[in-house]
């Protein structure tokens, strides 16, 4: 075994040029991967010729055959010797045009290196062509053949000049599959292009031109895909974001319906990744992923798509513009809630949604730790904190998200002490007031005026076990979860009262040190500020060493070290404004689980009816803070269909 590892004793080999055929191999290995590498570049070209219509047809898997027919411009007979040469190509001519190409094809080597490894053959007819004329790439003969304008390239038997790369392919139906994809990414982005699959002379996928890009998306998903997605169209800038983002409760075990286009280009990216992961992080529940058809319309000089020889990566000229233009979008898009817009367009059967209903009382008890005397830093008067609880806390915590003690949870306070919140709830308190001591909520004039059939989420019938509310709306049934969806008013409410506040922090009695790279030191002299507003403290030890000397009061028994690192990680990397609004986010989060009204509360019908319209109002509404969702619908049809009625 080690004579094999040991140096050629023919000793050193002179420098010199490699052939062009095994240059070529050598860059197909980085082009073609499997059959599915072949597909997407044939299908670029075909795009960029013009086409309208592209037909795919595929043998045992793509491995036998590969042959991709269009309607565009064509390549005039003098052009197809050139059109096999490695980087020939009428895309780009100089580096100004390849720092700004627009097209999806630009490298000149895709043909080349297909035609390094597989038989491939050229066949095109010129707009102003009197006929069309084919090429064989092995032996270079071009004779006159009949087509209408357009072009075919027909690849056959992939890989047969390197065997050993035909052993890493899978099944026929695996290689398929992947070959479908790489069409269905194309057609999600050109509505206005016909595409036809044929395997092994069988259609085994279709998408007609579509008139609306909502229309592909409903071919190539399904009607459901609209129905539990919600319209992208932001502007931010220069940036345009626009498609179609799916609800929460549409999220999957899997990442795999998430679309990125950057200017008509299917990309994957950390940063749009992780700007549509942020946009979702405060209605998803768990490790669920997001489905969504995004497309970025963006300068092509402020984004670089020569990255790698697939052209499925890209490099933004300012990264954090784009991900906070991105994750705008979807949030924006997310925020309002679905049942305003469900009801009315059923009512009116317009399919629009419908403006969202506001206006009513806020009025309300103080929450317990403000009537403790309990204070934020920046806090602002007490008028403002009664608005964000419009139905008095309970009596006990209790119930499947309550632990039923007598004593509440600590908060933190200016200055970085800790407090339990006091007076505590009882359970003498309970069983001595069988109703709310604070006033009803009842909705507001302009609420009440308002016809009940236009209530999104219905008029409140009952309660049922202490835990959800049965409403009666159009559709038919409302079931709410009222303490979850009370905790996303109360957190909506809170975010807009202490946006842009500092969080309150408690110095530790010996600061936490740690080994530091040059990065997270940079990061802490160029962020300080920023830290200061999260409640860390953080500064200089030594020149490799960094020291913790205050965290957030809210988590003063955690790890400092671990806290720190993973928010100098995250400032490294993305905007300050986003890390600071996470942050902030997750305290308001537990601060408002434990405000929001519980379960076993008896509530009154205005109380219900109250609740109902806080929620027809308030942004995410439709999921707790925690991504659980916060109501269901049960149609007459659903009803119906649990009695079998009309079988």
């Amino acid at each position: 075994m080690s004579a094999l590892l040991s140096p050629s004793p023919a000793g050193r080999r002179p420098i010199r040029d490699l052939p062009d055929e095994l240059i070529s191999q050598i860059a197909a290995g980085e082009v073609v991967e499997r059959p599915a590498s072949v597909v997407r570049e044939l299908v670029d070209n075909a795009l960029d010729a013009g086409a309208r219509q592209i037909t795919v047809r595929l043998s045992a898997g793509g491995v036998r055959l590969i042959a991709v027919e269009d309607d565009g411009d064509g390549i005039p007979r003098d052009e197809l010797p050139l059109a096999l040469r490695r980087h020939a190509t009428s895309k780009i001519a100089s580096l100004s045009e390849l720092e700004s190409v627009g097209t999806m094809g630009f490298r000149g080597e895709a043909l080349a290196s297909i035609a390094s490894i597989a038989e491939l053959s050229l066949l095109s007819r010129h707009g102003e062509g009197d006929s069309a004329w084919q090429l064989d790439a092995r032996t270079g003969e071009l004779r006159p053949a009949a087509r209408s304008r357009g072009t075919t390239v027909e690849v056959r038997e992939l890989f047969f000049a390197t065997p050993a790369r035909r052993k890493f392919l899978k099944t026929d139906a695996t290689e398929l599959a992947h070959c479908i994809e790489a069409v269905r990414r194309h057609a999600l982005a050109r509505p206005d292009v016909g595409f036809s699959i044929w395997h092994e002379g069988r259609l085994v996928e279709q998408w007609r031109v579509a008139d609306t890009p909502a229309q592909r998306l409903s071919d190539v998903f399904s009607e459901e895909f609209i129905g539990q997605s919600v319209p992208v169209d932001h502007g931010e800038g220069a940036l345009h974001v626009h498609g179609h983002a799916g609800v929460p409760d549409a999220a999957r075990s899997r990442g795999d319906q998430q679309f990125f286009y950057v200017n008509g280009r299917f990309v994957r990216d950390k940063v749009l990744l992780h700007a549509a992961r942020a946009a979702y992080e405060d209605v998803l529940h768990g490790q669920r992923q997001p489905v969504f058809v995004l497309h970025l319309q963006i300068d092509p000089a402020r984004v670089d798509v020569n990255v790698h020889p697939t052209k499925i990566e890209v490099r933004f000229r300012d990264g954090r513009e784009v991900h906070s233009a991105v994750r705008h979008a979807i949030e924006n898009a997310l925020a309002a809630p679905r049942a305003a817009g469900a009801a009315s367009a059923d009512e009116a059967g317009t399919g629009r949604p419908a403006p969202l209903l506001r206006g009513y009382d806020a009025a309300g008890p103080a929450p317990a730790w403000r009537q403790a005397g309990i204070h934020f830093a920046g806090e602002r008067g007490a008028g403002d904190w009664a608005a964000m609880w419009p139905i008095a806390p309970p009596s006990v915590p209790s119930g499947p998200e309550g632990d039923g003690q007598s004593e509440a949870p600590a908060v933190p306070m200016a200055g970085g002490g800790r407090s339990a919140l006091q007076p505590p709830w009882t359970a003498g308190a309970e069983r001595a007031t069988s109703t709310p001591t604070s006033p009803p909520i009842s909705p507001s004039a302009a609420i009440a005026a308002a016809s009940p059939a236009s209530w999104p989420l219905g008029r409140a019938l009952a309660q049922l076990q202490g835990i959800y509310i049965l409403a009666e709306n159009t559709q038919g049934l409302v079931i709410v979860d009222m303490h979850a969806a009370h905790e996303r008013i109360v957190y909506e409410r809170l975010k807009a009262q202490l946006d842009g506040h500092a969080i309150a922090s408690q110095p530790l009695l010996i600061p936490a040190t740690f080994a530091a790279t040059p990065e997270e030191v940079a990061t802490v002299e160029a962020c300080a500020d920023v830290l200061g507003t999260l409640g860390l403290e953080v500064s200089p030890f030594s020149p490799r060493t960094l020291a913790v000397r205050a965290v957030p009061a809210s988590l003063a028994d955690g790890d400092p070290v671990a806290l720190a690192r993973s928010v100098l990680a995250e400032l490294a990397q993305h905007e300050a404004t986003t890390v600071i609004q996470r942050a902030q986010h997750e305290l308001l989060a537990t601060m408002a689980c434990h405000g929001a009204v519980r379960a076993n509360r008896r509530l009154t019908l205005d109380e219900m009816n109250g609740l109902l319209r806080q929620m027809e109002a308030t942004e995410r509404s439709d999921q707790c803070n925690h991504g659980r969702p916060t109501w269901r619908q049960l149609s007459v049809r659903d009803l119906d269909g649990l009695f079998m009625r009309g079988r």
